[in-house]
Formats: structure tokens, sequence, C-alpha cells
């Protein structure tokens, strides 16, 4: 049997990961649950919103999560494994730029775009972004287990998980988790759309779904920190610009190499807002050398046919 938890009654989300927050469902090792999550925003942001609306956005109550619930047996040293079987996602989502967050931040100001996400691809409903088809990879960006014990915010993440954006968290995988106290007390949200490695300007496409996941307990085995396994990526298709960020500190060589291709982007008529975004959707932000010291390299990777897309709109309203 497939339990079922709905993440838009208020009493089964939280806001803060505690260790003594009793559990709003408990299971067997083995035991498939369907969890509706909400968006990022916890209903903050609806499907007619505009700027006004995220700027207004209270950021006490983004990434909600559903839980905790707990796995009978489960305790401290153990490994809770969540397999994610599938991940329906909503038919509307947006995605946001904030002036304060971000790995860009105080470059650009707050803006907002809705997506239209029907049939696999997610288009623009309103807002800057100019016309683009992007096809869907949902994943789930917050999954954790319960601390040993104290509080914490949704936001960094920590080592029983939390808000990791992991793009790799999506139907298929199975994600390894470390218990810290009995019963697990596992929580999900965060669900995405779309969302490239990195996550750059803080959102992916934001929208509610419905996960279907299995938890099984592997007893001792808990890892440091999350894993995950699953199919290896496919390499995508098409062709890829990327530019790079050099230097000895990893953030701001990260920081340099979105800098360095939102500059390149700019050479197909997209403008440096629209590139922040798209790379946050469609980029990969990738640790290319950590070997070299004092130097590292990341590189930020975009797709061609993206910018190709966006800059052929660019061109056709000029001359429109």
């Amino acid at each position: 049997m497939v339990r079922a938890l709905d993440g838009h009654l208020t009493e089964n989300l939280q806001l803060r990961w505690t260790a003594g927050r009793a559990p709003i469902l408990t299971i067997e090792p083995g035991t498939e649950v369907e969890v509706r999550v909400p968006d990022s925003s916890g209903g903050q942001i609806s499907s007619q919103a505009t700027r006004a609306e995220l700027v207004a956005m209270d950021l006490a109550k983004v990434d909600p999560a559903v839980g905790p619930i707990d796995v009978v047996g489960a305790q401290p040293g153990d490994a809770l494994v969540v397999e994610l079987l599938d991940i329906r996602v909503g038919n509307w989502g947006w995605s946001g730029i904030f002036r304060d967050f971000g790995l860009l931040k105080n470059r650009f100001d707050t803006d907002l775009v809705v997506w239209d996400v029907q049939g696999g691809f997610a288009t623009p409903r309103r807002g800057f972004l100019r016309p683009v088809r992007l096809p869907l990879t949902p994943m789930v960006g917050v999954i954790a287990t319960a601390p040993a014990r104290g509080e914490y915010p949704m936001i960094p993440p920590q080592s029983f998980g939390g808000n990791m954006d992991n793009r790799l968290h999506r139907a298929g995988s199975r994600v390894h988790l470390p218990v810290f106290r009995a019963g697990a007390g596992l929580s999900i949200g965060d669900p995405h759309a779309l969302q490239g490695d990195g996550e750059v300007c803080g959102t992916g496409i934001e929208t509610e779904a419905t996960v279907h996941l299995r938890v099984d307990l592997v007893p001792g085995g808990a890892p440091p920190f999350p894993r995950a396994t699953g199919a290896i990526e496919a390499s995508p298709a098409g062709e890829f610009v990327s530019a790079s960020g050099i230097g000895p500190d990893l953030h701001r060589a990260a920081e340099a190499a979105v800098e360095n291709l939102i500059e390149l982007l700019a050479r197909f008529g997209l403008t440096p807002e629209e590139s922040y975004l798209l790379t946050s959707l469609v980029g990969s932000l990738r640790i290319a050398e950590i070997v070299d010291e004092p130097n590292f390299v990341v590189v930020a990777v975009f797709p061609t046919d993206v910018a190709r897309s966006v800059g052929r709109e660019a061109r056709a309203t000029a001359s429109s």
C-alpha cells in the first residue's frame, strides 16, 4: 500500500530542522509514500504573480519541507535510502533573480519569470525572459533526515542533508542519508521542474510536485554526508559554449566563470539578466581542476541551442 501525505496542509510542513519535532507519519522500511510537495515559496508566489510579489516574499517562509516521516527501527548510525520513483510537477512554475541572494548578488534587480509547464517543456508565460522552450528534468531540492540535536534554518544544507539542490536527485535515483536520531525523521521539499548545476541565481523552475518514493533502511550504513546513486547522465546533445574563472578562491572563481559566461552570451543577443537566469536553469557550473594549487579552475557551461534560440528572438524583436 502506498501512503499519502499532503504538504499543502500547514501541519505537515516545517520551516526549521529540529531533532524533537513529532513525526507526521511513521512507516515500516520498504514502504512507498506519495508526497504532495508545495513550491519553494510555500504558496507566496502564484501563477498570476508579478515582480511585486517576489519583492514582498517573506524569506522566513521559503523552502518548507514536508515531514518528518519516521521509519520503524531506524537508529543513529544507520542509512536511510530514499528511492525517488517518480516526480510529477505542476503545470506552471516560477523563477526569480534576487538582488541580495545568488552567486552574483547585488548585481541585478529582483525580477520574476512565470512559466507554463506542459508536455515535458517549460515556456515563459510572463516576465523579462524572451520566448524559449526548455525540456524538463524534475528533481527535488530539499531532502534530509532530522539532526541529532538543536535547531537549524532551512538554508544552508548540513551533514543530514537539507537544501542541497542536487539535480541528480531525480526520478530513478537513490539518496542515501545518515540517520542521527531514532526514527530518522525524513523530510522532503523544494521541487524543481528544471535546474542547472550550481543554481547560480538562487532558483530553478520552482513548482509544486507529487513525489512518489520508497524508503528503506541499511543498519549501520550511515555515510558521513548524503550520497546518491542512479543511472549515469548521458552527454548533452548538441554544442556548448563555456567560460572559466581561475583563482585561489573557489567561490570567487565561480563568480568569475559566470561573469565571463554572461559576457560571452551577450554575443548571441542575450541580456545579462537572461543569461544569469538561464544559466541557473540549463547551465552547469563545474570544478574543472582543483589540484594545481594555488589556483583552481571553475567552468560555466551553457547549451548553444538555447543561446541561439533566445538570440533569434532578440534579432526578430529588433527588426520588427
